[in-house]
């Protein structure tokens, strides 16, 4: 009796430890039992959401985790970092063109992301290309351009752009202070160490399958990211999945219509909420602006919807700390609604 009674509160702490260590796979089942109990019908359509949606972004996420266990199995993250140690504005520029132009997807980069903070890339520069990245890709713009014009897609490529450098420079002048040192959480990263691989070099072993210490980081580098980046893009999509059945579109509508400087305002703050995705909410600016709202706040919304949408925040919250988050989203409101602002006053001159 002794035994079994000593047993139970160690399997009861086993058990609150194994859930508490896998609370996002456990947030994702309970969201889809409850709706499974109160909601039938809602439950299958989240789940066939929440799959299409990883389907789709499966190949992006495929290539940045493929190329962050390669950077680490290989040792070539050694020349990334010998490569971010120039001008650290040069660096924030680069970041912010790149950002704009790249075809991934604000979770596709984030295994790079995490692989430039972990390697010393100083935060500066990574966030430029974080903040810049959701924002604008090659077919965005083309879809852009087609749903709302040229001259809209040439402004949100600017948009993105502008919003990276304005993000990278923020936060080059907030890190003197020393306040965003190691910006990564516990166990996904950390930048000290990649400071040691500048300080300290090591050779590149390209064919990285020759060795099976190598090949045996590439594979537990791929599996630990896979796993950490599927756990949460479930769990976004779902949520994903409930702000699309219940918010209805006509909500967003009434709320984003009118003219003037509120209308920016709104749709800055109204788009971290109500945002439905990159190539969902075109047609819905482009109704938006049809029925008489400002250019400016379309944009507002795009891009501040973009940055801060629901799989791109909880990917960033779950990479990194607090302190960043939040500057994170400030950055993001902020160059928002002034990227919004510009482009309404280049429609009034």
């Amino acid at each position: 009796m002794t035994s079994a009674t000593e047993n139970s509160p160690r399997q009861g702490a086993a058990v609150w430890q194994f859930l508490k260590d896998q609370r996002v796979w456990v947030a994702s089942a309970v969201i889809l039992l409850l709706l499974a109990v109160f909601d039938p019908s809602q439950a299958p359509e989240s789940a066939a959401f929440a799959g299409a949606a990883l389907l789709h972004t499966a190949p992006y996420l495929l290539f940045s985790i493929a190329v962050a266990a390669w950077a680490g199995a290989t040792g070539a993250d050694n020349l990334v970092a010998r490569a971010f140690t120039g001008s650290p504005l040069l660096m924030i520029a680069l970041g912010a063109l790149a950002g704009g132009l790249s075809p991934f997807c604000s979770c596709g980069v984030i295994p790079l992301i995490a692989a430039l903070l972990t390697m010393g890339v100083p935060l500066s520069a990574v966030m430029a290309f974080w903040l810049a990245s959701p924002i604008m890709d090659p077919s965005m713009f083309f879809l852009t351009a087609g749903v709302l014009g040229v001259e809209f897609a040439v402004a949100k490529t600017f948009a993105a752009v502008g919003l990276g450098l304005f993000g990278g420079f923020a936060v080059h002048l907030l890190s003197h202070s020393g306040a965003l040192n190691d910006p990564l959480r516990d166990g996904v990263g950390n930048g000290g160490c990649g400071g040691s691989k500048m300080r300290a070099p090591k050779p590149v072993v390209w064919k990285f399958w020759t060795e099976a210490e190598r090949r045996g980081k590439f594979t537990a580098t791929a599996w630990t990211t896979t796993l950490f980046l599927a756990k949460w893009l479930l769990l976004a999509f779902i949520l994903e999945s409930l702000m699309l059945a219940w918010i209805p579109a006509e909500t967003v509508t009434s709320t984003l219509g009118g003219e003037g400087l509120l209308p920016i305002i709104t749709a800055t703050l109204v788009g971290v909420p109500a945002y439905l995705n990159g190539y969902a909410a075109l047609p819905l600016v482009g109704g938006l602006i049809e029925q008489g709202m400002a250019p400016g706040a379309g944009l507002a919304f795009l891009v501040a919807g973009g940055v801060t949408s629901i799989p791109a925040a909880m990917a960033v919250w779950a990479l990194a700390k607090p302190k960043v988050f939040a500057i994170y989203l400030g950055l993001s409101l902020s160059g928002a609604f002034a990227v919004g602002l510009l482009f309404q006053l280049w429609h009034t001159v």
